[in-house]
């Protein structure tokens, strides 16, 4: 890792977010040269740096610098130019939950930033070719039933297609425990505000640590050839259910669960909340649009290795198609969204032409409609 790192100048996008701060922890410690992070999130780049200068022994480069911009914007460009050469890249910028996928704008503007922006990056990094990028997936992309599954395979196929030009690698990933945005991280913020608890009880998960989040993308980053998916080695019997977790959550908090039979009841009941009594939770079965009730990284179909490392396995026969052949979906998918004359389901229709693994699931309801 000294070898690969030391010395070196990275870039990376996204660097705000629980993966991509904790991808940052993980190269810090083999002392790059330039560290630049870019991301929408201006006060999570303010946390990022406050954490990193006030943790003791953290190694930060002398050039140091994060920039509150997208991607996408023009001005990314200018200051990539100005600061290249990178020799290390990796992009952690995207839409990754579920409940992003409500209409057709929602999910045009989730397209955008998966694809599109991605697209245009590897151009501009065609140009400008560092020794290793990495872009991060999800375990989503496996057999999609979601748009952001979905749009994220696609993000694959796109990355994979450029793939012999750059050294590019990606990984798949377990739900990273209390990341920003996740149902765990939620359930503190429940608490802090004295407000019930609502949990998904069939729905089961794979579970890592950010710090091992950021290990994975770390290794997969360095140690990966080109054209490779990773994603980490775990059995079928470490999912837990979000209910099982639920549990063990109150149980880690010395605190007994009230189970509710409705979410206006765990409302009601939150308001006569004690200090020690126990806590109103409302457990549900899922049915919202895009949910899929178990985990997995890789298909049938996949050539999986799971020898080559001891915590990681990687799928090795990721289909990659021309350039050409990406940019012709591309062009259709915005040539569609452009008409003004599409919704929610011509979009997946449109998917589904390049992504046969793609087997949407529409119930009518979204998330947003939940507690």
């Amino acid at each position: 890792m000294s070898d690969k790192i030391k010395g070196k100048n990275v870039l990376v996008i996204g660097g705000a977010g629980t993966i991509g701060s904790s991808y940052i922890k993980a190269i810090l410690a083999y002392e790059p040269a330039k560290l630049v992070v870019v991301d929408t999130n201006e006060n999570g780049l303010t946390e990022l740096t406050r954490d990193l200068r006030s943790t003791p022994n953290q190694f930060v480069p002398e050039e140091y610098i994060t920039y509150p911009m997208s991607f996408g914007d023009a001005v990314f460009e200018k200051m990539f130019l100005s600061h290249s050469p990178f020799h290390i890249v990796a992009n952690f910028a995207a839409h990754k939950h579920v409940r992003s996928e409500k209409d057709q704008f929602s999910i045009e503007a989730m397209i955008e930033n998966n694809v599109f922006k991605a697209k245009a990056f590897l151009d501009l990094l065609l140009k400008n070719k560092p020794e290793h990028f990495f872009c991060v997936s999800t375990d989503k992309a496996a057999n999609p039933v979601n748009v952001m599954g979905a749009s994220k395979k696609l993000m694959e196929e796109v990355i994979m297609a450029y793939s012999s030009e750059i050294q590019i690698t990606t990984a798949r990933f377990a739900n990273v425990a209390f990341s920003n945005g996740s149902l765990l991280a939620g359930y503190i913020e429940r608490l802090l505000k004295k407000q019930p608890i609502s949990c998904p009880a069939d729905i089961k998960r794979f579970f890592v640590s950010p710090e091992e989040s950021g290990q994975i993308c770390m290794l997969a980053c360095m140690l990966g050839q080109s054209g490779e998916i990773f994603f980490p080695k775990l059995e079928e019997e470490e999912q837990v259910y979000f209910k099982t977790i639920t549990q063990d959550f109150f149980k880690a908090s010395n605190r007994e669960i009230e189970i509710c039979n409705s979410d206006q009841e765990a409302r009601e009941k939150s308001l006569l909340l004690s200090e020690s009594g126990p806590y109103p939770v409302y457990f549900f079965s899922s049915d919202t649009s895009g949910e899929k009730l178990y985990e997995e990284f890789y298909t049938d179909t996949d050539e999986v290795n799971l020898l080559q490392f001891e915590s990681l396995g990687v799928i090795k026969n990721a289909r990659k198609l021309a350039v050409a052949e990406i940019e012709m979906c591309l062009k259709d998918l915005q040539q569609l969204m452009n008409s003004g004359n599409y919704d929610k389901q011509t979009i997946v229709e449109n998917l589904k032409k390049y992504l046969p693994d793609f087997e949407h699931i529409e119930t009518g309801k979204s998330l947003d409609q939940k507690m």
